[in-house]
């Protein structure tokens, strides 16, 4: 992939948004160059990420045992905000891009490079293409998927769907890829596939949600590189088009003061803490909470926020530049309401049916031994990591803010605990969190740093990335309770 900068007299061609600081281009086809801004992340300022890793030793340790750069990234500088954290996330992908597993080492990064290309995640394509290369992997293959086995390719489908509507993968899907002779997959290989499918949509929900920025190589001296971009800078849809009106600094994203806002969610955790002694809601009761949730996600981000963009058109206007699209079929394929208006037809996924702990932990151990482990591990730290405070305010129980975001990511897929109150959901996620969480979740490359800073006025950005972080694990759960459901089937 080309790497390089730009030359001076090419800066006419460009125009930079004052809000986001992106780059746009006039002629809107080609590749464009992006200047670097400084520290890991265009979100948080650079000396609270600095701060982190100067104090923690244990970062660097875990860099030199685990990444497979052998370098700090801005990813890793951003999660090291959470050491503990990070510690669980480096170790999970190390053993699936490093260690002993069904697949060879070019394969796994060339399946990373296809995940991230369905959210047009530059970031994470630039790295993998750097590992596909260093691992041995065959050059020609980056000239897109014409250029790869077959065997590869046959992905396509699992991998879309994966992305964006998890819920429509069933057994049939499993039973194409593992029965198409020649070109078939094992069992084994096929898990190995899907579970690196899944990490790397996650992470892109990551890298988008925190703003992270590209990596400055020795190599770029100007201290530009080469990315892929939309047509238009999503933040213009913050912008006009009446979409501020409608919501973005309207009465849903609060026009309390920051402080206010913070007491006021302590008085309603403080409330439902109280009223969950007091009531005992029927099953028929906590069914229809969650189906009015589901419901009410409709009108969030596609919605609301975007509104005067109806969906079509908007996918429409969504260009990606060729060396994204290289790497992925039917690039207009997105992410669909689980609950979309006048569709009654899909099932919702009962957790209690198939849940990770019983059903989706033993069959990935069995089939890609010790990754269950690793991901179990990963998925138990970030649901339980808390350091007792929020913002301002010390000992204080989280555990049903954390809840709430994990299980309004598995609402928007469609799956539904029996034994939580989804009402909860709506007393404690705002407005302006929810078309964050939505964005991050199902469209990250729309995330802008308006989004970022719309909600929880008075956090600190290490809470924030608490948040990124507790949505990527809860998006990566969510495919692969889908998928793994899917592959039981098929045995069965």
């Amino acid at each position: 992939m080309n790497r390089g900068g730009s030359s001076p007299s090419a800066a006419a061609n460009y125009l930079l948004c004052t809000n986001c600081r992106k780059v746009l281009q006039k002629d809107k086809r080609i590749r464009v160059s992006q200047p670097l801004t400084r520290g890991p992340s265009a979100f948080i300022p650079e000396k609270e990420v600095f701060q982190a890793n100067t104090v923690d030793e244990r970062t660097n340790f875990l860099v030199e045992e685990y990444s497979t750069s052998g370098r700090l990234d801005n990813i890793t500088q951003v999660m090291s905000l959470h050491t503990q954290y990070l510690e669980s996330f480096l170790r999970s992908q190390f053993y699936m891009l490093r260690m002993d597993g069904p697949l060879p080492l070019p394969h796994r990064h060339y399946i990373a490079i296809m995940a991230a290309a369905r959210h047009q995640c530059s970031y994470l394509i630039n790295m993998h293409v750097d590992e596909f290369l260093k691992t041995g992997g065959i050059a020609e293959w980056l000239n897109g998927l014409e250029y790869v086995p077959q065997r590869l390719k046959n992905l396509n489908e699992i991998n879309k769907l994966l992305a964006h509507r998890p819920w429509l993968i069933t057994k049939e899907h499993i039973q194409k890829l593992v029965k198409t002779g020649e070109n078939n997959w094992s069992l084994p290989e096929l898990v190995h596939a899907v579970v690196l499918l899944a990490h790397y949509h996650a992470l892109a929900s990551f890298v988008f949600g925190s703003g992270i920025n590209p990596e400055r190589g020795p190599e770029i001296s100007n201290g530009f590189r080469l990315i892929s971009v939309n047509n238009f800078c999503v933040c213009d849809l913050a912008n006009d088009n009446n979409i501020e009106n409608a919501s973005l600094t309207g009465n849903s994203f609060g026009i309390v003061d920051s402080l206010s806002e913070l007491e006021a969610l302590m008085e309603r955790m403080k409330r439902l803490h109280e009223e969950r002694e007091d009531e005992d809601a029927s099953q028929e009761e906590m069914t229809t909470r969650f189906e009015k949730e589901k419901k009410e996600s409709l009108f969030v981000v596609s919605g609301d926020t975007f509104h005067s963009f109806p969906h079509s058109d908007f996918e429409d206007d969504m260009i990606i530049t060729s060396d994204v699209s290289r790497y992925i079929e039917d690039p207009g394929f997105g992410y669909e309401d689980f609950a979309r208006r006048g569709e009654e037809h899909l099932p919702t996924f009962r957790a209690q049916d198939y849940t990770w702990e019983n059903h989706g932990f033993s069959l990935v151990n069995r089939l890609y031994s010790d990754i269950g482990h690793l991901l179990d591990e990963k998925f138990r730290m970030v649901y339980s990591l808390t350091y007792n405070t929020m913002a301002t305010h010390e000992d204080v129980d989280t555990t049903m803010l954390r809840r709430a975001l994990f299980n309004y990511v598995h609402c928007m897929f469609g799956i539904r605990y029996d034994d939580y109150d989804y009402g909860e959901v709506n007393q404690l996620l705002e407005r302006s969190l929810k078309v964050y969480i939505k964005t991050v979740t199902c469209y990250p490359e729309r995330t802008t740093k308006r989004m970022y800073d719309s909600y929880w006025h008075q956090f600190k950005h290490s809470e924030k990335v608490h948040v990124n972080l507790l949505l990527m694990e809860a998006r990566m759960q969510a495919e692969l309770l889908y998928a793994l459901r899917a592959i039981t089937r098929y045995l069965t």
